[in-house]
């Protein structure tokens, strides 16, 4: 089954060479070493008051609508509230759309904001906005794969890190178009596993000794890579002496390798078939019990990639297929994560790049909407069981407690115990802050 999804203008991976980032969004051991962050003794130093030791950031690719999942609006005439009917939830006052039946039964440790809203219309723009918490310097195509600020799981990377030798930001199985590192560097772009944990034969590309090398001819090979070594390195960073990051990104593999807790948590054949089951067996269950695997292991950000959700043709019969398995799946990891006694410490975000135009259209579908969007919180020290904002009774925009692209990242940073306000510095030396308005949503707040 093939992970490759198009929004509008058909973006595939390919787009990501854009970036620059050809290598480091394939998978292989380049992507696995760039995603290594600090060592684990500077880990935690700048953390002030964490509520949340780690993040998961289920994104729903192309823009969800917000009618059909968590704000349906049953008084709103038929062409605008669709064919889904509300169903009430575990708590009192609250209700969902018809599909999100696991969700509507976890719903006490849900916070579902209803009222987030930019400006940013097309897939390029509203995926780089929601992801930095930057809205793009200059206009941008529907279809672009852009970068102008580092990206939530890169600036986790570098102010958190991750112990055993483990990358300290996964993006399974694609980064999103706006995922990546920008002006922090390579260092810290993503770990991809772009391969099906379904499979029953799933390994993690070349992050283990290949099949064949044993461990003799392993440690023949280092020893001819440490009579390299012994040639001249230009320190000086004005030269730019590529084998220092060769070096840098070596040192790196051999944590990786080596690391007894990083291969056990790649090893997802350890868990049970009811848990297996319970996640649902197909590759975006799979990857969502990998993830809780990584968290498990110290890993403190993982994006869940799922893409599909730019339904502007036929969005009832695509959703009637695409909602169920989905929201199940996030549904188990939730419920997994409390079991295990990790969701206090660990966040869930659930979210796209914008909503759903209000009225459906003459295809049967719903087009780019950013005027409301819903965004889903859980764990991490959030109060469950409540909304907070609202829409107009028909879904038209946030009319209630409106926030901003920059308040849900602030969030984040400040549930993880970043300062989202903090100065960061680019390559040539130039400050910028991280977000420019630093605000959480205090409601989600422990």
């Amino acid at each position: 089954m093939s992970n490759t999804w198009t929004n509008c203008e058909g973006l595939t991976r390919r787009d990501g060479l854009k970036l620059g980032l050809g290598g480091l969004i394939g998978g292989g051991l380049s992507a696995a070493l760039s995603a290594q962050a600090r060592a684990s003794e500077n880990s935690g130093s700048r953390r002030r008051n964490a509520q949340a030791d780690a993040c998961i950031l289920v994104w729903m690719d192309g823009g969800p609508s917000h009618y059909e999942t968590f704000d349906p609006k049953p008084d709103a005439p038929v062409e605008i509230r669709g064919t889904y009917q509300p169903i009430a939830t575990q708590t009192p006052g609250i209700q969902f759309a018809q599909p999100m039946q696991k969700m509507a039964a976890i719903s006490d440790d849900l916070a579902i904001v209803r009222s987030i809203r930019h400006d940013q219309g097309n897939h390029g723009a509203g995926n780089h906005y929601m992801m930095t918490g930057a809205p793009p310097r200059i206009p941008v195509g529907c279809g672009a794969f852009v970068s102008f600020h580092p990206s939530l799981g890169s600036v986790v990377s570098k102010e958190i890190g991750a112990p055993h030798g483990i990358p300290a930001y996964f993006s399974l199985p694609r980064m999103s178009r706006s995922g990546g590192p920008n002006f922090l560097g390579s260092k810290y772009a993503p770990f991809v596993v772009p391969d099906n944990p379904n499979s029953s034969g799933f390994r993690v590309r070349d992050v283990t000794i290949p099949t064949g090398l044993t461990d003799g001819r392993f440690s023949s090979r280092q020893q001819i890579r440490q009579r390299i070594d012994t040639m001249m390195r230009f320190n000086d960073a004005s030269v730019a002496d590529p084998t220092l990051a060769v070096d840098e990104f070596y040192q790196q593999s051999l944590q990786i390798i080596s690391s007894k807790e990083a291969q056990a948590a790649f090893d997802i054949h350890q868990e049970s078939d009811e848990v297996r089951d319970a996640y649902g067996r197909n590759p975006f269950g799979q990857q969502a019990l990998l993830a809780r695997r990584l968290v498990g292991a110290g890993v403190p950000f993982v994006t869940l990639y799922s893409g599909g959700w730019d339904h502007h043709v036929d969005i009832f019969n695509a959703l009637d297929k695409k909602l169920p398995p989905f929201e199940a799946t996030v549904a188990a990891l939730i419920s997994d994560l409390k079991q295990q006694g990790m969701l206090e410490r660990t966040l869930v975000v659930v979210l796209g790049e914008f909503g759903r135009t209000p009225k459906i259209n003459e295809r049967g579908g719903r087009d780019h909407w950013s005027n409301a969007m819903s965004v889903v919180f859980a764990g991490g020290q959030t109060p469950g069981g409540q909304v907070i904002g609202a829409t107009d009774r028909q879904g038209y925009a946030a009319v209630e407690r409106v926030l901003s692209p920059e308040n849900f990242v602030s969030t984040i940073y400040e549930k993880l115990g970043i300062d989202p306000g903090q100065m960061m510095y680019t390559g040539e030396g130039r400050p910028t802050h991280l977000v420019s308005d630093a605000t959480p949503i205090t409601e989600l707040m422990s």
